[in-house]
C-alpha cells in the first residue's frame, strides 16, 4: 500500500472527509480508507486529488 499526505492536505484547507468526498464524487468511507492506507485510489481518482490540491500525484502519494 502507498502512504499519502491526503489528511494533511485536507486539514490545511479545513475540509472534512465528507466535503472532500463530495468534491471528488466518492464516499466519505473511500476518503477514510485512503487516508488510513487501507486502499490505494484508482489513477483517475489520484489525478483528481492532485488537481484539486494543485499538487503532483507523487507529492501526495509515495511508497
Amino acid at each position: 500500500m502507498m502512504e499519502n499526505r491526503l489528511r494533511v492536505l485536507r486539514a490545511e484547507r479545513k475540509m472534512s472527509q465528507a466535503q472532500l468526498a463530495e468534491l471528488l464524487g466518492v464516499s466519505r468511507q473511500t476518503i477514510n480508507t485512503i487516508e488510513n492506507g487501507k486502499y490505494d485510489p484508482s489513477l483517475p481518482l489520484a489525478f483528481s486529488m492532485a488537481g484539486l490540491f494543485d499538487k503532483k500525484i507523487e507529492e501526495i502519494f509515495f511508497p
